[in-house]
């Protein structure tokens, strides 16, 4: 799978993107120079230089730094603004549209290589959107293309992945706890499961109170991190009684959901538009992927009913939300456009749309050592937009910089 997924790189990838792929070395100086940066935690400055080395931030200063020897690399981006890569937490990477029009499935005719070379090819989109950190939830398929972009053979957003999502109700609770000792031996960074229905199916609770408790305190005694399917209210409420650590979606949740989930601190990551748009503007794929006309009808409710419950989400006091797209086939590389839709149709402030898919999102993966601001001692995922997204969130649709841990990309 990994030689096939390096053959998708290198027929995917432009010439020019092959080549700065490998252009910083682990001990060169790179500055990146740029009119505005958004640091990712609500802080912003004029005339800003990044200083990179190694992969990492050594300084961010203001003005522009000297470029000293011949060995130190300067980006002048101009008028562009700097801040940090966004962070996606819920992408479906291996999910693509087949060449016969339809969405691929284990059991039709694509070759591995075909494969390959589409998920791949997601995950190139993705990270020229600028999204350098993407949480998998999920497939079998995520840990080769999380190796293979781990280890530089393919470029593509650092992977997070859960492996394959824990559903059966008719498990007992032993098996289910089974079940996540296992996705820990099998290598995942997280758990997702289902603990109801999905959107058109009307959302009710799936899995009982206590399989949900057995999931979530196994995963909580290894470490890991629960992130929760949960459309209605019930089962949003029994997920965050259970001590999951993130709920998803959430459409049907009400006021008292919310504060609940603010009380437990946990993590709330609702789906407002990309994934609907997504859906309803590709009808013609999803339909022959399956999707019924009770199918849309339901779609386009929610649609109508996000932006609401995305607003009252907001208000919220002390309730942590975190950006993520449930970007699926047809949506990688469209990613900001949910950001984008938050702002404008549920009210969020621009400048906390960002820190939802920065600092905020760093923290509730456990990486905010690591990424989610632009700061001295945390990876250089690094990209740059045409404007100013504190006052335009569209900027943050077109991407003109990126890079990942040191390494230009765009």
């Amino acid at each position: 799978m990994l030689a096939l997924i390096a053959l998708a790189a290198l027929l995917l990838l432009p010439a020019r993107a092959v080549a700065q792929a490998g252009s910083v070395s682990d001990t060169g100086t790179v500055t990146i120079h740029a009119a505005t940066l958004l640091d990712g935690r609500g802080g912003s400055r004029r005339n800003a230089t990044v200083t990179v080395r190694g992969g990492r931030i050594v300084a961010v200063t203001t003005g522009r730094a000297g470029r000293a020897s011949s060995s130190r690399a300067t980006y002048e981006l101009g008028t562009l603004t700097l801040l940090p890569g966004l962070i996606d937490t819920h992408v479906h990477p291996g999910w693509y549209i087949t060449s016969e029009g339809r969405l691929h499935r284990d059991a039709d005719a694509d070759s591995p290589a075909t494969s390959a070379l589409a998920m791949a090819g997601n995950l190139y989109a993705t990270l020229m959107a600028g999204v350098t950190t993407i949480q998998s939830v999920g497939g079998s398929e995520d840990l080769p293309l999380r190796d293979a972009v781990a280890r530089g053979v393919i470029p593509g957003p650092r992977i997070l992945t859960s492996l394959q999502p824990l559903a059966d109700a008719r498990l007992s609770a032993d098996s289910l706890r089974a079940l996540v000792r296992l996705r820990k031996t099998q290598g995942a960074d997280l758990i997702k499961l289902f603990a109801s229905q999905g959107l058109g199916a009307g959302g009710a609770q799936t899995l009982s109170d206590a399989q949900l408790v057995a999931i979530c305190s196994e995963a909580k005694s290894l470490g890991l991190r629960t992130v929760v399917h949960a459309i209605s209210a019930a089962s949003v409420r029994a997920a965050t009684l259970a001590g999951c650590s993130q709920i998803e979606h959430g459409m049907l949740v009400g006021d008292a959901e919310l504060a609940l989930m603010a009380q437990h601190g946990t993590v709330f990551d609702p789906q407002v538009c990309l994934v609907l748009d997504n859906y309803l503007r590709n009808s013609e794929a999803w339909t022959r992927s399956g999707f019924t006309a009770q199918s849309f009808d339901a779609l386009r409710r929610a649609r109508s009913a996000t932006p609401a419950m995305f607003a009252r989400a907001v208000a919220t006091r002390g309730l942590v939300i975190v950006y993520g797209t449930d970007a699926v086939a047809l949506a990688h590389g469209h990613n900001a456009e949910e950001l984008a839709c938050r702002v404008r149709e549920g009210g969020q402030r621009p400048m906390d749309a960002i820190r939802s898919a920065t600092s905020v999102a760093a923290q509730a993966l456990g990486l905010a050592d690591r990424i989610g601001a632009l700061a001295p001692g945390l990876d250089a995922d690094i990209i740059a937009v045409d404007g100013d997204p504190s006052r335009d969130v569209t900027a943050l649709g077109r991407v003109r910089f990126v890079m990942r841990q040191g390494v230009v990309y765009r």
